[in-house]
């Protein structure tokens, strides 16, 4: 194997932040000596295994590419699966606005209960099977089943050796000449052993936007300033620090008769007393059934009623419910199963984008405001008709996957984005601010259309102290440009790092989308592969891109809203 140099970035800076290389030569075993490093080379180099990184593998390797894929934890999926959120959905989702490939997705689930679970016959015969009736979304399921459904998407790939996926792995360093990458280096989390991974195209899947320090490739984090963008709600002064709250998801079943109460937590005093330091301000302390709402931060009230019995407000247990025991014959579940992802376990003190060592500290605390939302609840909750506290509450390991019956990993709303071609800015999908700067009440056609998608710009309160920001989007268009970085040529962003800015990332950040900017990209990557052309060049030249969109239309990607 030749030499290669690679260069390990700082994780941390401001906007578009430009850093030092420190040069590391790959020719080093765990004791520093010199050694032979595995080399695995595909067409394309997938760096995560999330929705957005399934989603491009999938198209990748349908149009014949061969694939190496990493992912950071032992399960693919991102968001629906290590993550424990049920699909944020628009209302359209079951016959448009989303990809085939994602609807396959979705009925495969479905499917997968149908096939292998004990439903009861009015739920085996429901079109659209919830098995959660959870009411965030129309696909409320345990994330080892999402889990599983996608594994056997991507097995036939994997057996056929066309698709390598090396769990448990991430990107530490890359090899860079000029603007093209040339070779990652992965690292097992577990055993440390490095590998090098060479590939004609790369793909920035992971879930913070690991690439683009590495990389050298330009990126934003947290707000832009309103003299940048122009956006009605932009900040007055860009903070690259400020961005959306990540939450810690856990998985909770109810036991009537018994009393699971844990030890309390070292730090629940804290968080007991915590009252976010939000402007405007939050509706009293975090912990609390109440909440500020999201479109008028007033004070929302709500209930908690795991039992299943009547109350006066909305109730937060059947909210992200992932099983609904009545969905199956008596006796499969002993009680629901719910995914607690609620405004209470927002963690609001800092950001994951730093050091290793950062990352580490935010997710235990994180862990630590969980476990004592838990303990409220089962101590001090009030309960609907009188009394306090569910003691037979219980966290659930065998939902998702862990000990501890905590999420494998972070729910990430916010990455650091690429400097793009083309960004999205609130004017072209916030209702109120297109309406006020073309007079159209329709967001506007990107000729270079590689999708579709929709949710409201939905912004949770953040790490430097901005409140919820909830408003009316439209549906709207992937533009291609958003996933082209200004320099680069052959990196490709598939998550949460396209080109958006801090407001317009509120909507784009969603289950769906995320796929459908994957698939594309996976797609873009694979076309450019095969013209050995750049990226760019086919959204530069108007027969290029016509033939494009042609193809991905063909293969079920909407880039119309019909």
């Amino acid at each position: 194997m030749k030499r290669r140099d690679f260069i390990a970035l700082g994780m941390a800076g401001g906007v578009g932040a430009v850093f030092s290389p420190l040069i590391i030569s790959c020719r080093r075993n765990l004791l520093g000596t010199p050694a032979e490093e595995t080399e695995r080379s595909a067409d394309i180099v997938i760096a995560g295994a999330g929705l957005g990184g399934s989603a491009a593998a999938l198209a990748a390797l349908r149009n014949g590419l061969s694939v190496v894929m990493t992912e950071e934890t032992d399960w693919v999926g991102g968001q629906l699966t290590q993550q424990c959120v049920p699909p944020d959905e628009h209302q359209w989702i079951e016959t448009q606005g989303a990809t085939q490939l994602y609807r396959t997705l979705r009925n495969n689930i479905r499917q997968y209960y149908r096939s292998h679970y004990p439903l009861t016959a009015a739920a085996a015969a429901q079109q659209y099977l919830n098995p959660g009736n959870g009411w965030v979304s129309r696909l409320c399921s345990e994330p080892k089943a999402a889990q599983a459904v996608l594994r056997e998407m991507l097995n036939p790939y994997i057996v056929s050796g066309q698709l390598t996926l090396l769990l448990e792995h991430k990107a530490v360093a890359a090899e860079v000449e000029g603007d093209k990458v040339r070779a990652l280096k992965v690292k097992h989390v577990r055993s440390k052993q490095e590998s090098v991974l060479v590939a004609s195209y790369f793909i920035d899947a992971t879930e913070l936007g690991d690439l683009l320090p590495i990389t050298g490739t330009e990126y934003v984090t947290g707000t832009e300033s309103q003299s940048e963008t122009q956006e009605m709600h932009a900040a007055a002064v860009a903070n690259p620090l400020n961005q959306q709250a990540f939450t810690v998801c856990f998985a909770l079943t109810y036991d009537n008769k018994g009393v699971h109460t844990i030890q309390k937590p070292e730090e629940y005093d804290f968080w007991r007393n915590f009252i976010p330091p939000l402007t405007p301000p939050w509706s009293g302390n975090l912990l609390d059934l109440a909440y500020c709402n999201p479109r008028t931060l007033a004070r929302r009230e709500m209930d908690f009623h795991p039992d299943g019995g009547a109350t006066a407000n909305l109730n937060w247990w059947t909210y992200r419910r992932i099983i609904d025991k009545n969905n199956f014959t008596a006796g499969t579940y002993n009680g629901d199963i719910t995914i607690v992802n609620w405004p209470q376990n927002d963690y609001m003190l800092g950001n994951l984008d730093g050091t290793e060592e950062e990352f580490a500290q935010h997710v235990a605390r994180a862990k630590q405001l969980n476990r004592s939302l838990l303990y409220w609840l089962q101590t001090e909750a009030p309960r609907p008709g009188g009394g306090y506290g569910w003691p037979g509450l219980m966290l659930l390991s065998s939902a998702t996957g862990t000990a501890d019956g905590m999420a494998k990993y972070p729910y990430v709303r916010e990455s650091r984005r690429i400097k793009a071609e083309f960004t999205v800015l609130e004017e072209h999908i916030g209702k109120e601010n297109r309406l006020l700067v073309s007079g159209q009440d329709a967001a506007p056609n990107f000729y270079d259309s590689v999708g579709v998608g929709y949710y409201p710009l939905d912004l949770h309160p953040s790490t430097q102290g901005n409140n919820y920001l909830d408003f009316d989007a439209l549906r709207f268009q992937i533009p291609m440009g958003a996933l082209l970085p200004k320099r680069m040529e052959n990196l490709l962003p598939a998550n949460k790092n396209i080109g958006t800015t801090h407001l317009t990332n509120g909507c784009f950040r969603l289950h769906p989308v995320e796929w459908n900017i994957g698939e594309a990209a996976g797609m873009l990557a694979a076309y450019a592969c095969q013209k050995k052309i750049a990226p760019r060049a086919v959204r530069q030249t108007p027969a290029l891109l016509d033939d494009f969109q042609k193809i991905i239309q063909n293969q079920g990607i909407q880039t119309v809203w019909m």
